[in-house]
């Protein structure tokens, strides 16, 4: 056990003046230690300063994040203060991180192997959360994959160390970022962070996520005999290069060293990968034409909803535009090399959803708006036990919703209950009115696609 607190001793909220006991230790990083501690019989987190860390500026700093909240639950934000009467230094509490989520350094070292339906989950949150952050006038300034921890299963996130938070634009002070995930301008030393370089830690970030590798480690990487801090200055912020620059192929990833990058790259849709491409081309030198959360989660949004899941079990993309097949064959999964089969489908006002067997809708499907929150689904894909080759989608809210057959009966479908699938059944669920689609291909149409 660390020096700086003990089993079972108390400390007490600046506020209320509340014990809380310090359980046992959970880790350390350069400005503190983390233990668990119970708050009136409640676990939580304790995080206590080193004493060179205890600065009045960094109590200040603390102490308005408090006043402020968090963003959403997705951050484990600081909650109280806390200290020892009597002995100098101070912490404060916070949630206490979900044990089973994972870190993204779990993914990077394959201790962790998520579906891409987790992945691209755990990828929306992400924007999601950073766009409620950086709304409220604040910015992240240490994002990295220390930083972040993701439910294997679900994708839900979550994202600690936000006493790093600095209200935007505020004059230097604290931490300036990870190596690998600073933004060039940052690596240079010609600015502080702020939202823009937030921007390019998170497309960093979801980088790594999706193609587990960073944007700029290509051939140039490979050349260097020693990654010291002049190099690592040089890769990152005076020559930095994207590895997949469509105008310059000399950084590009190299066979055997870089496959992760090769592979992951040539699966995913043209629209993800021409967000990749402006964020590490464009957004380099231009911090204004970075994409911003909300292109990251509209993108990803529509990502999530083309999964298909080929017959060996593997999830594949559904992306027309990748096909050269004139027959209108959806091409052929990247696992088993095996003929796709492509889904019936929802499409409801820009959304198009792929009916897997574990497909679900939620509220922004139907409005294109919403907490993307994927707790809550509004419906489901579910099996009829009495004939297990039918499906329906269960309403899962509680109002009313109206099906229309492709012959235009109508009949209700009440909070529980499913409705069939079949092309050409219309679906009123009282915020739009959805439709049960069978793929179609448009040759033509697809090669179009692809070379806009």
């Amino acid at each position: 056990m660390s020096a700086l607190l003990n089993p079972d001793q108390i400390v007490y909220t600046d506020t209320s003046f509340k014990p809380c006991i310090v359980k046992r230790l959970l880790g350390s990083g350069g400005q503190g230690e983390v233990y668990c501690a119970l708050r009136q019989d409640v676990p939580v987190a304790l995080k206590w300063y080193f004493p060179h860390q205890a600065t009045v500026e960094q109590r200040r700093a603390i102490q308005t994040l408090i006043r402020f909240g968090p963003p959403n639950n997705r951050f484990l934000w600081p909650m109280e203060m806390v200290s020892i009467p009597g002995k100098p230094g101070f912490g404060y509490l916070m949630p206490l991180r979900d044990p089973r989520c994972k870190s993204i350094i779990d993914l990077m070292k394959r201790r962790a192997e998520p579906s891409f339906h987790t992945l691209i989950t755990a990828c929306i949150e992400l924007t999601h959360s950073f766009l409620q952050l950086h709304s409220k006038g604040l910015c992240y300034r240490d994002v990295s994959f220390g930083n972040v921890f993701f439910n294997v299963e679900t994708g839900a996130i979550l994202i600690c160390d936000n006493d790093n938070v600095a209200i935007n634009g505020e004059k230097r002070s604290g931490v300036m970022g990870t190596p690998r995930f600073m933004a060039p301008e940052v690596v240079r030393d010609e600015a502080d962070p702020d939202t823009q370089t937030d921007l390019f830690s998170l497309s960093v970030l979801l980088f790594y996520l999706l193609l587990v590798h960073h944007p700029l480690e290509g051939e140039k990487e490979n050349e260097i005999k020693c990654l010291d801090f002049v190099a690592m200055k040089r890769l990152y912020g005076e020559n930095p290069l994207f590895i997949f620059d469509p105008k310059d192929s000399s950084n590009f990833p190299v066979i055997g060293l870089h496959d992760n990058a090769i592979i992951f790259w040539n699966l995913y849709p043209r629209n993800i990968r021409r967000l990749f491409t402006r964020a590490f081309t464009e957004g380099l030198h231009h911090p204004e034409r970075r994409v911003r959360e909300s292109e990251w989660r509209s993108a990803l949004g529509v990502l999530r909803d083309s999964i298909i899941v080929c017959e060996c079990g593997e999830e594949n993309f559904h992306c027309p535009e990748k096909s050269a097949d004139r027959n209108g064959n959806p091409g052929l999964c990247w696992s088993c090399n095996q003929l796709l089969t492509v889904p019936l489908s929802l499409k409801a006002g820009r959304s198009r959803v792929m009916l897997n067997p574990n497909t679900c809708l939620y509220r922004f499907h139907l409005t294109g708006m919403g907490s993307y929150d994927f707790t809550e689904p509004i419906g489901r894909m579910n099996q009829n036990p009495m004939n297990p080759s039918q499906w329906g989608i269960k309403n899962m809210t509680q109002s009313d919703w109206t099906m229309l057959t492709p012959e235009g009966s109508a009949r209700t479908v009440p909070p529980g209950k499913s409705f069939p699938l079949e092309a050409g059944v219309k679906v009123d669920f009282g915020e739009t009115v959805g439709e049960i689609i069978e793929e179609y291909f448009d040759w033509q149409d697809a090669r179009l696609a692809a070379c806009a």
